[in-house]
């Protein structure tokens, strides 16, 4: 089976299905997840999210017997009101000597505090934190991208530490002459860090599926501890059914034009000829879509026009 893994309905607007899909998805046999998409899509023990310690894992493999927390590299603007979160990792776009010249600095800040920093990749910085080190809840920072720093910062007396060291951080950030560099070049300074991902390693991580293939780093490192196959979703499906549970992550999809030429369209005709057995459309807000060859007789059911008209059904035969 394939599963392709789509961002809520509500994220295409109106724009419409093709003729083909929009028949498809009205034939399929229509469900709703139990639970959110993350926890479906890998079951991790004890419950948790802990990024930082499986991507450690992953870029070191020192992870076991301790706790971590992601300290990313980040742009943070200031405006009228505050900052926001612009970009951070990867996006910089930061080589090993431009993470180690930076880093000189902030390892007797982050060192003194008894929080040893250190980037085994230029765009993926750790804290290694202490032996029954409590910590605050932190905000992924794709979630916090373009959002107001001050609302997305950890708070309350736990989150007044790690407050304080992000300032400390800043203020030596903001003097390195890396970053006047990076400005002359043109390029977004490297101003702050993202705190985030914190934990350790699980001691479980289980899933349904063999294989994954994904952009979201905490998706793979994760399903990596388990076992799970895991790729870099690629722009397209290439014709491949494999044996097992595939699942595509499309979380990032925003056109369906593109969606129907590179994935609807491939995927339904495998389908219809036989070649893969059944297909799921599953979508971030709960709905399920199993396709197999065997519904082509429901032709009596109207086509749905687009992913928003979709929203107004109910599981079951809403189309009967």
């Amino acid at each position: 089976m394939i599963t392709l893994l789509l961002p809520p309905r509500a994220r295409f607007g109106g724009q419409r299905l093709s003729v083909d899909t929009g028949r498809a998805l009205a034939r399929a046999d229509r469900s709703e997840r139990v639970g959110d998409a993350l926890s479906n899509l890998l079951d991790v023990l004890p419950r948790g999210w802990p990024v930082a310690a499986a991507s450690r894992q992953r870029d070191a493999g020192d992870a076991a017997g301790a706790a971590w927390l992601r300290a990313d590299p980040a742009y943070v603007r200031p405006d009228i009101n505050g900052a926001r979160l612009l970009s951070y990792g990867e996006a910089l776009g930061l080589n090993a000597q431009d993470a180690a010249a930076l880093l000189k600095p902030l390892k007797p800040l982050f060192g003194d505090a008894g929080f040893p920093i250190d980037a085994p990749a230029p765009s993926r910085w750790y804290l290694r934190l202490p032996t029954g080190a409590k910590w605050p809840e932190f905000t992924a920072p794709e979630q916090a991208l373009g959002a107001d720093l001050f609302d997305e910062l950890p708070q309350g007396p736990d989150g007044r530490r790690w407050r304080a060291l992000l300032s400390e951080a800043q203020v030596v950030l903001h003097n390195h002459p890396l970053n006047a560099q990076r400005a002359a070049a043109g390029l977004a300074p490297v101003n702050s860090l993202w705190f985030w991902g914190a934990g350790t390693l699980p001691d479980r991580v289980q899933s349904a599926y063999t294989r994954i293939a994904s952009d979201d780093e905490s998706v793979t490192a994760l399903a990596a501890i388990g076992g799970v196959d895991v790729a870099a979703k690629p722009a397209s499906w290439n014709g491949r059914a494999d044996a097992g549970n595939t699942l595509y992550d499309l979380r990032d999809a925003r056109d369906l034009a593109l969606l129907e030429r590179g994935w609807f369209a491939p995927l339904l005709q495998a389908v219809g000829g036989g070649e893969l057995k059944q297909l799921r459309v599953e979508f971030d807000d709960g709905a399920r879509y199993d396709l197999a060859r065997s519904q082509r007789w429901r032709f009596w059911r109207r086509p749905l026009a687009s992913f928003i008209a979709a929203t107004a059904d109910t599981p079951g035969n809403a189309h009967e």
